[in-house]
């Protein structure tokens, strides 16, 4: 079948994308799904730093690659053997396919499914196979969705069936946003009611952060933003307490206010300086973890004296140490529930035509979520 999706060839371009126009809209051509795989109409696909860094080059992908990974949709077809979903189930995408019987599968670690990250690192589905051709040439699958298409086909592992009474737009943001953000402090950090938190970064994983700290009874919630009106999101979203991060005095106030600083600060900018933030407010015996992404060229340093004295801990956080099949329904429920309100992360909707434009608002930080509506 022939399609349009978003093409991007080259990365590191000059800014504002409108001008540079990164992204191209290219007709392609997108063959069936395989054994194990799904074809999917997209519905809904959400504007990300994951993409981002792909587009200005901090995080090289395999070109040309066809962009998006947070996305949702129904389900078209099913190739052979696919059981866990069928034509006409909703579905919201997993931006990292789960083998399902890795060593880390196997403990219950998916979001560090080996043979997942090396078809995502390869520009593959989860079976090595490509979809997409443009003019006789393959082109590369983004986090093996490629969500800004009409169309898709993924593995059956990068998809989670999901209720219908959500909203697929809405329910697009539990892909990244949610999963990333809520996952690293339920499931990371393994936040409990009464502890204190301080999250650096309010983007839309950020922001789903301030959530997840909400619901998950957080005494304490710091919000750390260098955009004034994030930090008033933050405060609608149920933080209690929020500070400039350019504010040249903003780690002493912060323990000022905390008595010290926080059982778990959480970096989400993607940044070694908002690392370094965080990890100056983390309270003695208390746990620093990040989910940003930064440059692949950034460095940070420390002194490993008080990782023994004060018996710190420093944790990584990918894809919020989420099972995507466990996690993203028990998210969703906790938002028809109403106590995870992500649908306050939408900033705005738009189309495939406007994708450029979309980034260059993303990188001016004046979007939390802008939605494709492909």
């Amino acid at each position: 079948m022939q399609m349009r999706s978003v093409i991007l060839r080259e990365s590191g371009l000059s800014k504002p994308y409108a001008q540079s126009k990164p992204l191209v809209i290219e007709t392609v051509e997108l063959t069936p799904p395989g054994p194990l795989e799904v074809l999917v109409k997209i519905k809904a696909a959400g504007v990300c730093h994951s993409d981002l860094s792909a587009i200005n080059g901090d995080r090289p992908r395999p070109l040309p690659v066809a962009l998006g990974h947070e996305a949702s949709g129904v389900v078209i077809e099913v190739g052979p053997g696919v059981d866990n979903v069928k034509e006409g189930d909703h579905v919201v995408m997993s931006f990292l396919p789960i083998c399902g019987h890795c060593s880390y599968c196997a403990e219950g670690r998916a979001s560090l499914c080996e043979p997942g990250y090396k078809a995502n690192a390869a520009g593959t589905l989860l079976s090595g196979s490509r979809h997409i051709r443009l003019k006789g040439y393959e082109v590369n699958h983004h986090s093996g969705v490629s969500a800004f298409s009409e169309y898709a086909v993924v593995s059956a592992n990068s998809v989670v069936k999901i209720t219908k009474e959500i909203d697929l737009a809405k329910a697009a943001l539990f892909g990244c946003a949610v999963v990333t953000g809520v996952g690293a402090v339920m499931n990371t950090c393994g936040v409990k009611p009464g502890d204190s938190v301080a999250v650096i970064g309010l983007g839309g994983v950020g922001l789903a952060a301030i959530l997840g700290a909400v619901a998950s009874g957080a005494g304490q919630i710091v919000a750390v933003d260098l955009v004034p009106a994030k930090l008033e999101l933050a405060k609608e979203l149920g933080a209690t307490g929020t500070f400039l991060a350019s504010d040249p005095d903003v780690a002493a106030a912060i323990k000022a206010s905390t008595g010290g600083g926080v059982d778990y600060a959480i970096e989400m900018a993607g940044s070694a300086k908002a690392f370094d933030l965080a990890y100056n407010i983390t309270k003695r015996g208390g746990t620093t973890a990040t989910a940003g992404l930064a440059n692949v060229n950034s460095k940070f340093e420390i002194s490993p004296l008080p990782l023994v004295g004060e018996e710190r801990t420093i944790k990584g956080s990918y894809m919020g140490s989420c099972v995507p099949s466990r996690d993203i329904p028990r998210y969703i429920d906790l938002f028809l529930q109403g106590k995870l309100p992500v649908d306050k992360l939408l900033s705005s909707t738009g189309s495939l035509d406007e994708i450029n434009e979309a980034f260059d608002r993303l990188d001016r930080a004046e979007v939390i979520r802008h939605l494709i509506l492909p």
